[in-house]
């Protein structure tokens, strides 16, 4: 197939560090490309692939040194995008809305994976209007607060089996990754282990956003002997960190859509001990993939019950279910569905809805 990949410019693809929507998007665009499809990856110019590139602006908005307005970028970049539309048999955004009211007039098919939380405001008022346009979750639980939308698959997030080596050994400590920011939960997580005296090791950013957070919650704790903040780190670094842990805290506090690290460490081998939020519980396997609890007492309690997880079969439920093979075919079949559909049906309009809802076709 002619597959037309179109990522966010706020990070490059892969992102150097923090960046989990640009990561899965290199990870599929690379595994669309070894399976032999004709691909083409738009993305910011520093960006790497073995994919035709088509870059509109030179550097991702995190690397670069100018400020910029991320919404004029993303037109420009949607623009392009557009010009090049008939060259492919279907385009896939993973850039939100923005290309919802453009797209109604191409005629080429497209996909839309929504990858960030649904409960905003406004975004129903957006889904009903463009209710022909077929979109992809990433979890079931990420479709609650839109019910209505055009759903056409749920696809889990997956990574290559190969990028996180398996450690059949538990190490001395903690990991935690992400943000620095209240839904991540680092506080709750310095928490429980302190409670249970194992060290904590905190690869995080800090976002602007978050500064005030950081420095007022989080930052007080970090001179703590148990707790040592180790700064963003990238993919090796990462991976080094996963395997090497005990366990993986992830006390998140906001509906999380997927939760791509869950899945990382669950490929070292490396139990996560994750609230009961958002995609969780269908990430997560309690007592093979780790355990999911309800606040910091039920997590500590969990702490002495790590030595019953196999870390083997924690590995092999990763392979079974999270594999960027499994993601990339499950993508496929949605784009061959789309594409007959398309042949087989008038020119899309606001009142003809494609109405398939079924996660994975089921």
């Amino acid at each position: 197939m002619r597959i037309a990949q179109v990522a966010p410019l706020t990070e490059s693809v892969p992102p150097k560090t923090y960046g989990g929507i640009e990561r899965v998007v290199h990870y599929l665009t690379e595994e669309l490309v070894a399976m032999g499809h004709e691909v083409t990856l738009f993305a910011s110019g520093d960006s790497q692939t073995s994919a035709r590139h088509v870059a509109v602006i030179p550097k991702s908005s995190r690397n670069s040194d100018q400020l910029h307005d991320p919404v004029i970028r993303q037109l420009c970049q949607l623009m392009e995008v557009v010009r090049m539309a008939s060259q492919f048999d279907i385009v896939h955004f993973h850039t939100d809305y923005l290309h919802l009211p453009v797209w109604r007039s191409v005629s080429t098919p497209m996909l839309t994976t929504l990858h960030g939380r649904l409960d905003m405001p406004d975004l129903d008022t957006m889904f009903e209007e463009f209710l022909e346009m077929p979109v992809v979750s990433i979890s079931n639980a990420q479709r609650r607060p839109l019910p209505h939308a055009n759903w056409f698959s749920t696809v889990y997030n997956g990574t290559p089996s190969g990028t996180h080596q398996f450690n059949r050994e538990p190490g001395e400590y903690f990991a935690f990754l992400g943000r620095f920011c209240p839904e991540k939960g680092p506080v709750d997580a310095i928490e429980i282990a302190k409670r249970v005296g194992v060290p904590l090791k905190m690869a995080a950013k800090v976002d602007r956003v978050d500064r005030e957070y950081f420095v007022d919650q989080v930052k007080p704790h970090l001179e703590h002997p148990l707790i040592e903040y180790i700064g963003e780190v990238n993919e090796q670094e990462k991976s080094e960190l996963l395997r090497g842990a005990r366990a993986l805290l992830f006390p998140i506090a906001w509906p999380e859509p997927f939760g791509l690290v869950m899945i990382e460490s669950m490929a070292c081998g490396t139990p996560v001990i994750a609230f009961r939020q958002g995609s969780v519980e269908e990430v997560m396997q309690d007592g093979v993939s780790g355990f999911v609890v309800n606040d910091v007492d039920e997590a500590v309690a969990a702490v002495g019950q790590l030595p019953t997880i196999d870390r083997q079969a924690c590995r092999q439920y990763f392979e079974d279910h999270f594999s960027v093979r499994r993601m990339t075919e499950a993508y496929l079949d949605v784009y061959h569905a789309l594409t007959q559909f398309s042949e087989n049906r008038p020119a899309a309009n606001a009142a003809d809805p494609l109405t398939r809802s079924s996660p994975n076709h089921e």
